[in-house]
């Protein structure tokens, strides 16, 4: 289709492309196509109009018609969707939300992903002129059942996953805190989920505590944990909320959203 000069201005007014959003968000209400008249009827468009910008959609592949007089959205959208969602480095974006929590609690604030049965620090956000602080490395690595991290993604797993890790692991423990028997690390892991947050109570290193919360992409799947590290004494339950909120703040711009209700 060849568009003529005078059906569109050459570089589209305002009002064209709020047109062209109020069309695309009527289509993306709907799994199946819908017509041009129930388009109309929603936009408040005049068919014509609609059927025009819907035209130079379907040019540019923003829009498919499956059927004549109807249409969805298109496979271009999905592209762009995607080059969007490869550039949201969960790092990346974590370290902002991070430093404002530090700032906060004046502790270390740590970013963590599972790897196989372990979960590996990726980031840290902390200061050197701050007292005393439990600093975790960058590239470390720790058993998951041992860490609050690594609790959120074992309290993610399926049953039948969290005993096959306790086969391969034999839960070796660290300290006399380190959950070692399966049936305890269940009950540990109940817990984690009807409270969405996890707790390493001196089970990795005695003398430190942890409190984590989990960060979800735009599928709902964890990606990572946000935890704190504190010495025994001094880790605080008040934290546990602005935790909480600094994870749900990095998951909406991985762009997860939380079902209604939560």
């Amino acid at each position: 289709m060849t568009r003529r000069p005078d059906t569109l201005p050459s570089h589209p007014s305002v009002q064209v492309l709020e047109r062209t959003f109020t069309l695309l968000e009527v289509l993306a209400s709907r799994e199946d196509p819908v017509s041009l008249k129930e388009i109309s009827e929603k936009t408040g468009l005049h068919p014509s109009t609609a059927h025009r910008i819907l035209n130079d959609l379907t040019i540019g592949r923003f829009v498919d018609r499956p059927e004549p007089g109807a249409y969805r959205l298109g496979m271009r959208l999905l592209e762009l969707g995607n080059l969007v969602k490869a550039r949201l480095s969960v790092r990346d974006t974590a370290l902002g939300p991070m430093r404002e929590l530090h700032k906060q609690i004046q502790q270390p604030v740590n970013l963590s992903v599972r790897q196989g049965d372990e979960i590996v620090y990726v980031e840290r956000a902390y200061s050197e002129r701050s007292g005393m602080q439990v600093v975790r490395a960058i590239g470390g690595r720790a058993p998951l059942h041992l860490t609050s991290v690594g609790k959120l993604f074992l309290a993610d797993d399926e049953p039948q996953r969290v005993r096959a890790y306790a086969t391969r692991t034999g839960l070796m423990g660290n300290t006399r805190n380190s959950l070692t028997q399966l049936p305890t690390l269940e009950r540990e892991l109940n817990q984690c989920r009807r409270l969405g947050m996890a707790r390493d109570n001196e089970e990795l290193e005695l003398g430190v505590r942890c409190m984590a919360a989990g960060i979800y992409d735009d599928q709902g799947k964890l990606v990572a944990g946000l935890s704190i590290s504190a010495p025994s004494d001094r880790l605080d339950e008040s934290w546990a909320p602005k935790l909480q909120a600094t994870a749900d703040q990095i998951s909406a711009a991985l762009g997860h959203r939380k079902p209604s209700g939560n």
